[in-house]
C-alpha cells in the first residue's frame, strides 16, 4: 500500500513537471503605427491569443532620413521620418536555444533588415541592420522571414524587394502598384552572410514568403499575390529542399486583400494566420497537406490591433519569466 502511494506521488510530480514543461505559443506582433517596436501574444493551444502588455524591443536601427531614390535618382523622404521602424517581427529559435529576430525597417528606402538575438526573450541583444541589397537596384526590404534549415545547419533569410519597372512582366502590369520578387541569403552565425539571390519569381508581384518544412525532401513556400487592385491573397508552392525550386502553385486560401501569412503546426495539423487588413482581423485556415484549407475563422480569436509576425513555442516556463517581467 505505501509502495503504491510512493509510485503514485512519483507519478503526479512527473505529470506535473510535464505540465509546466509543455510547448505554450508566442506570436510575435506589432501595431501600427510601426514606430513603437516588438509586441507579444500568448496562446495555450494555438488557436485563443492573449496580449503580453508592453513593448519588448523598441527600434533603434534602420534609416530615419531623406533617401536618393534607386529607380528615379530623386530624393524621397520615407513614410516615417524621421523616426525608426519596426514591422513584421519573424522569430525562430536556434538548436543552441538561441532566439534570432528580424524585422523591416522601414517602409522605403531601407536596403536591410533589422536583427538581433536574444536568450530569454527579454533582455535583447545590440540591434543591427544586415544590409543585404546595397548594390541592387531596389528601394525597399519588406517582411524579412527567418528558417532554420535542420539539415544543413543553417538559417535562411527570406524577403520581398522592389524590382525596377524595366523588369516587370504582363502580369505585374495587370496591377497599380509597385512589384515586388522573393529574395534571400544564408547564414550560420549572423556575423557573415551570403550575397542576396532571388528565391522564387512566378512571373509577378509576391511578398510576405513563409518557409515550412513539411517532412524530408518536402518544404512549403507560403506568400501573397500582390497584385492590386484585386487579388491580394495567399497561396502555397512546393518544393525538395529550403531553396526549392519551388512549382505547382495552389488555389488562392484566405480572402482577397490577406497579408502576412504564417504557419505553426498544432497537433497532427498546420494552422495558417494572416492578417486580413482591409477588414482590420485576422483570419485563418485549418490544413493537413497543404493542398485542403477549412477556414477557422470562427475557432480563434486574436487581440485587435495585432499585426502580422510569426509564431515560436515556448515553454510555460518561459512563459511565465515573460508575465512576470510583463511592462
Amino acid at each position: 500500500m505505501r509502495l503504491s502511494k510512493s509510485i503514485f506521488l512519483v507519478a503526479v510530480t512527473l505529470w506535473m513537471a510535464a505540465c509546466t514543461e509543455r510547448d505554450v505559443y508566442l506570436f510575435t506582433s506589432f501595431r501600427e503605427p510601426s514606430i513603437h517596436g516588438m509586441q507579444y501574444l500568448y496562446s495555450l493551444d494555438g488557436y485563443h491569443w492573449d496580449t503580453l502588455g508592453g513593448v519588448w524591443l523598441t527600434p533603434e536601427v534602420g534609416n530615419d532620413a531623406p533617401y536618393i531614390d534607386r529607380f528615379t535618382g530623386d530624393t524621397v523622404t520615407p513614410k516615417y521620418c524621421p523616426t525608426r521602424v519596426l514591422r513584421d517581427p519573424s522569430i525562430v529559435q536556434g538548436p543552441d536555444g538561441t532566439f534570432h529576430l528580424v524585422w523591416t525597417t522601414q517602409w522605403s528606402g531601407s536596403r536591410g533588415f533589422g536583427y538581433a538575438h536574444s536568450k530569454d526573450l527579454i533582455h535583447w541583444s545590440e540591434q543591427q541592420v544586415i544590409p543585404v541589397m546595397e548594390d541592387s537596384c531596389t528601394n525597399n526590404v519588406w517582411a524579412p522571414e527567418l528558417f532554420y534549415d535542420d539539415v544543413k545547419d543553417e538559417f535562411l533569410i527570406i524577403w520581398s524587394s522592389g524590382i525596377s519597372p524595366e523588369r516587370f512582366t504582363e502580369a505585374d502590369r495587370l496591377g497599380t502598384n509597385m512589384c515586388h520578387r522573393p529574395y534571400y541569403t544564408k547564414t550560420k552565425d549572423f556575423k557573415t552572410f551570403t550575397p542576396a539571390k532571388q528565391y522564387y519569381d512566378i512571373g509577378y508581384n509576391t511578398i510576405d514568403g513563409f518557409l515550412v518544412k513539411r517532412g524530408d525532401n518536402d518544404y512549403v513556400f507560403v506568400l501573397k499575390d500582390n497584385r492590386k487592385p484585386g487579388f491580394s491573397n495567399c497561396f502555397c508552392v512546393y518544393g525538395p529542399t529550403p531553396e526549392g525550386p519551388f512549382a505547382d502553385p495552389c488555389e488562392p486560401f484566405s480572402p482577397t486583400y490577406s497579408e502576412g501569412p504564417c504557419v505553426v503546426r498544432v497537433g497532427d495539423e498546420w494552422l495558417i494566420y494572416y492578417d486580413v487588413y482591409r477588414e482590420y482581423r485576422y483570419g485563418a485556415v485549418s490544413t493537413k497537406d497543404f493542398f485542403t484549407f477549412t477556414p477557422i475563422d470562427d475557432k480563434i480569436s486574436v487581440p485587435e490591433g495585432h499585426k502580422h509576425g510569426t509564431i515560436v513555442k515556448i515553454t510555460k516556463r518561459q512563459l511565465r519569466a515573460l508575465q512576470s517581467a510583463e511592462k
